[in-house]
């Protein structure tokens, strides 16, 4: 059973992550899929724009804690998004943790429900938002990424927007995606093409500077005291060292 549905109208693909049951955990299978869909959709002449979505309750939450993806293979998801050539529109309704803010900060724009929830829960378990800042930082206000890099809050979609994390916090997503996908579908592919490579310079500048340098930092994290924070996440108790 795949991982991933797809649908599409009027110039829009649409992929939809379909693994409710674990919260679209971010697993080796899950990534393999994604990549590949969207490779599709980028060499497909009659597909102007994508939309990322999910099903159930959660956009993603995160890394598959029992069994990581692959550093390299999720780095290179969120490459190919930034550098896919149709926009890619994400459209949240659900939890977003950790690993999952990657995937949706790589997106070139995002609306958020009233559903949504975002948390960066990677300090908590030992961890640190090491290969996902690639996309997060360039995009995202500073000082709120400093205190939830560190926290590991939980904030709402308002706060996503304010902080720049999402570009619309609505009360029916479905409804302020309208005018967004409308635009899109009016653009020229060259045009929306060129136009992207300009908005996301700056996040492509991050990828080809520190992917090596934080692919290497993730590996060695997962394998530090973080077992102690994973272990401790799966068993659903607090980690050693909790105060």
């Amino acid at each position: 059973m795949k991982l991933v549905r797809t649908g599409r109208e009027r110039g829009i693909a649409t992929i939809r992550m379909d693994s409710p049951t674990n919260r679209n955990v971010l697993s080796a299978r899950l990534v393999a899929e994604l990549r590949e869909t969207l490779a599709g959709h980028g060499e497909d002449d009659t597909v102007r724009a994508v939309v990322l979505t999910h099903t159930g309750n959660t956009f993603c939450a995160g890394a598959d804690l029992g069994a990581p993806p692959d550093p390299e293979a999720f780095v290179a998801l969120m490459r190919q998004i930034v550098t896919l050539p149709k926009p890619v529109v994400a459209r949240v309704d659900g939890h977003v943790r950790a690993g999952g803010l990657g995937l949706l900060a790589a997106c070139d724009i995002s609306a958020a429900g009233p559903a949504s929830t975002f948390a960066l829960t990677e300090s908590r378990l030992g961890l640190a938002p090491a290969v996902i800042s690639m996309p997060l930082l360039p995009r995202t206000d500073p000082r709120a990424a400093a205190r939830y890099y560190l926290t590991g809050e939980r904030f709402d979609a308002a706060e996503a927007a304010r902080i720049s994390l999402v570009t619309i916090a609505a009360e029916d997503v479905d409804k302020a995606l309208v005018p967004v996908l409308d635009g899109l579908r009016r653009a020229s592919p060259q045009g929306l093409a060129a136009s992207k490579e300009l908005v996301t310079a700056t996040v492509r500048e991050s990828f080809d500077q520190y992917a090596e340098d934080l692919i290497a930092r993730s590996a060695a994290l997962f394998a530090s005291e973080a077992r102690e924070g994973m272990t401790a996440f799966l068993e659903r108790r607090d980690p050693a060292w909790a105060l």
